[in-house]
């Protein structure tokens, strides 16, 4: 992975802590829309460390196999990023 390693394990590691403080709300039958709230907000963070990590991608990895002149690559690079797009849009 060629994204910001300290970066991501930090969004991770805040999403991870969200989602145990949610588990625990759950388990106490706190109030729904609270609950939905905190999911929301981990969820933001999950999308900001993929955003992260998909910039960190088309930056390094996609750029390298463009300027390397190697259209094969690059095709599998741009293919392969293409397929991530769209299950992000589904």
């Amino acid at each position: 992975m060629q994204a910001d390693h300290n970066k991501i394990a930090r969004l991770l590691k805040t999403a991870q802590g969200q989602l145990e403080g949610i588990l625990r709300m759950v388990e106490e039958d706190r109030y729904c829309l609270d609950i939905s709230s905190q999911i929301m907000a981990a969820d933001a963070i999950l999308r900001r460390a993929n955003r992260e990590v998909l910039q960190a991608h088309l930056d390094r990895c996609v750029l390298e196999a463009v300027e390397s002149g190697d259209q094969e690559k690059a095709r599998e690079k741009l293919s392969e990023l293409a397929g991530v797009l769209e299950k992000l849009m589904k």
